[in-house]
């Protein structure tokens, strides 16, 4: 028996050394899977969990944790974090990615079912960047999972540098896009957010640059809850968007990172907004040393912390140990913000075993990846937006005969990306797209002949001589962000990044004017910016003009592709373009009156909406039922197979007086065959039909209701620019 109670005894020992081999891969394994500290507990719920760990930490911890600069605290297992990133158009400033057309042309494009797209490719490179800067222990800034993107600011006056950062002027056009973005960057996974993206810069934003930091934005309740507001509320409600950025500047006396009434009343209250709230860099010291609503540090911490900031960008809050010594703030109100920021890193994951995030499996193959430049294809060719084409000049055949290519931006990588950007080392210039097209038949040259903008100091000239001379020229010009960006970015810029006009430089418009005068043969006009370039001296002299944006790192082959008509142009312009500043109201002035196409009226250069294709597409059977569905059909009656985006406006009974000339309420994108027609359904409601009061409440005017189906603003101005005929039907309210 003894023998037989050894020999049970050494096989029992054999399987469970055998068994302790196998623990590492074994998951149900307690003493392998037991995590180190009970917030690493998956367990808990995430609330349960931030509430473990604040217990756990000392008030000089907690008060770290509280700038976008997180240092580790190793004793519990908190591991370095920055806070600052940026995604607006790719990820960027942080090496090799995918790089999309500037905001704006994502605007341009209408089309949100692309934007989600292009979100979800952002945050697939987010993470899998992500993933291996933790490797290599890169916990740096740009590194992270907190991105500050999207500016849904609205661009409502076309001198700022950073409305090229924005999808345009109108709210509806911006919350649509903004929505479909953070969608794509924060993932539909129930558990975890891919990245976390953040609507900025709250609230009411939008230049001068030079005086962001001490200006106070004073507007009427119409106007912020009509024009400045909406996106937000989207982004909140629609996009369950984790951050927000508060903006520098004041916006009714109050700074915005330390506004009750938009971080408190507005926001977390009327909106229901559950995330983290971070300042714009510096925002906060701006308090006592530009807007002067404080005294101290101290004073300025308290204000933010009170009013619901959670993350300090800068450094003032360091000194919140000292305003809860002085009473300025309690620690338990230190709790309640620093919890409100923990909850976003665990939802990303970033206190979970590596392994548990279904986000931790994506790898550094999908960055700028075959198929993710397929997409930011598709984005540059749907953003390209035609805004002449006389004699259907366009598009060129790829066997002409002789080609010239001037201008300074043809082989300029630089207008390519905009500002905050990534990296690639496949970027296609234009020049490399239009010489990639031709025949190799075709004769074709290129020289820059003018510098971007100032005049040239050599005085000798043979490119004028030389483009007048070929079958057709194709002049690359415009502007880039060493002339229009954020404060300190464009650095040829004497306002701190915005422009004091909208003119192309002067250097260049005479210089197209010079080869006009040296030949009759077409001149296509390629324009490169990030806003409203007023070309009024040049349109009766060129025969087409494409406005390209900064169309990113595929943008050469889009407009090639558009150029030589292997993509129909489908773009429209997010904004208006005036015809000069002498339309627009003073730059400082808020007030929405004269500006942007629901309260212009003077006549602009290019509308709002407005963008030609290779065919004509013709509009009827408008109808509207009590459901408020509305039907209209749409008939491609040219040669060319096109896309078109399908605009539908509303004009209240006041429209024109107190409420917008116009109003946007719907769109889609749609693809018509030549020769063929498609029934368009927008299921709108009541809703869409309110307007706002002087009170900033939504109300339904008494009257008539004017609906509009266009592929632009059903103005005069897009009729004579080549745009289809608007039709109309009434609904009374």
């Amino acid at each position: 028996m003894k023998k037989l109670y050894l020999f049970v005894s050494i096989i029992l020992l054999s399987l469970f050394i055998s068994c302790k081999k196998e623990a590492p891969n074994n998951t149900t394994d307690k003493e392998i899977q037991e995590p180190k500290f009970a917030w690493n507990n998956t367990s808990f719920t995430i609330n349960e969990r931030v509430n473990k760990l604040i217990a756990e930490m000392t008030l000089e911890e907690k008060v770290s944790q509280m700038l976008d600069v997180c240092p580790s605290i190793e004793r519990l297992g908190i591991p370095e974090y920055n806070w600052w990133n940026e995604a607006l158009h790719g990820v960027a400033r942080n090496g090799r990615a995918t790089v999309f057309p500037q905001a704006i042309g994502l605007g341009a494009t209408f089309d949100p079912d692309l934007i989600l797209k292009v979100g979800t490719v952002i945050s697939d490179e987010a993470r899998a960047k992500y993933n291996e800067a933790i490797k290599i222990n890169n916990r740096s800034r740009y590194a992270g999972l907190t991105f500050w993107s999207p500016n849904v600011n609205i661009f409502r006056d076309p001198r700022w540098g950073r409305g090229q950062e924005t999808y345009g002027e109108d709210p509806f056009l911006t919350s649509k896009i903004g929505v479909s973005f953070v969608k794509g960057l924060q993932g539909d996974d129930p558990n975890y957010i891919k990245a976390a993206a953040c609507a900025k810069h709250y609230a009411v934003h939008s230049g001068p640059e030079e005086f962001r930091h001490s200006f106070n934005a004073v507007v009427n309740k119409k106007d912020l809850f009509e024009t400045y507001l909406p996106a937000f509320e989207a982004l909140v409600k629609e996009g369950n968007v984790e951050g927000v950025m508060g903006a520098y500047n004041r916006t009714l006396g109050e700074p915005c990172c330390g506004s009750p009434y938009l971080l408190q009343d507005i926001l977390r209250e009327d909106w229901g907004f559950k995330g983290y709230i971070v300042s714009d860099c510096g925002a906060i010291a701006d308090f006592h040393r530009f807007h002067k609503v404080t005294q101290t540090p101290e004073e300025s911490a308290a204000l933010a912390l009170k009013s619901g900031t959670n993350i300090n960008c800068g450094n003032v809050y360091k000194v919140l140990e000292n305003a809860l010594n002085q009473g300025l703030i309690t620690l338990e109100l230190l709790d309640t913000r620093l919890k409100e920021n923990l909850i976003t890193r665990f939802k990303l994951g970033m206190f979970d075993p590596i392994g548990t995030n279904p986000y931790d499996h994506i790898t550094a193959d999908v960055v700028d990846s075959k198929e993710h430049r397929k997409i930011a294809l598709e984005a540059a060719q749907k953003s390209i937006v035609l805004l002449k084409n006389k004699n259907n000049i366009l598009p060129l055949k790829k066997d002409i005969r002789t080609l010239y290519v001037v201008g300074p931006n043809a082989s300029n990588e630089e207008v390519l990306l905009g500002n905050y950007y990534g990296l690639t080392s496949n970027t296609q210039t234009i020049l490399d797209g239009i010489v990639g097209k031709v025949s190799p038949g075709t004769s074709i040259n290129y020289k820059s002949g003018v510098l971007p903008f100032r005049e040239n100091v050599n005085p000798i000239d043979w490119s004028t001589g030389e483009a007048g001379e070929s079958d057709v020229c194709i002049a690359v010009m415009g502007i880039s962000a060493l002339l229009e960006g954020e404060e300190g970015e464009a650095i040829a810029s004497s306002e701190k990044g915005d422009r004091t006009g909208i003119k192309l430089p002067e250097n260049q418009i005479n210089y197209i004017k010079k080869i006009r005068s040296k030949t009759k043969k077409p001149i296509v006009l390629v324009l490169t910016g990030g806003s409203p370039i007023a070309i009024p001296e040049l349109y009766d002299l060129v025969d087409a003009v494409l406005f390209v944006w900064y169309p990113g790192e595929e943008g050469g082959t889009a407009v090639a592709d558009v150029i030589f008509g292997d993509v129909s142009p489908s773009g429209k312009l997010p904004i208006t373009f005036p015809k000069s500043v002498s339309q627009l109201p003073a730059y400082e002035d808020y007030n929405m009156k004269g500006r942007t196409y629901k309260y212009m009226k003077e006549e602009p250069l290019f509308p709002f909406g407005f963008g030609l294709t290779y065919t004509n597409f013709e509009y009827k059977d408008l109808q509207i039922n009590d459901n408020y569905k509305t039907t209209v059909t749409i008939s491609n009656t040219g040669k060319a197979d096109a896309e078109e985006v399908v605009q539908l406006y509303i004009s209240s009974p006041l429209a024109g007086e107190k409420d917008p000339i116009y109003d946007l309420k719907a769109f889609k994108r749609v693809f018509v065959k030549a020769g063929t027609s498609k029934t368009i359904t927008f299921n709108l409601s009541k809703d869409s039909f309110h307007q706002f009061n002087e009170g900033g409440s939504k109300v339904i005017r008494k009257g008539a209701y004017q609906l509009y189906v266009n592929g632009a603003l059903p103005s005069e101005r897009s009729e004579l620019l080549g745009s289809s005929k608007a039709i109309k039907t009434t609904i009374n309210f």
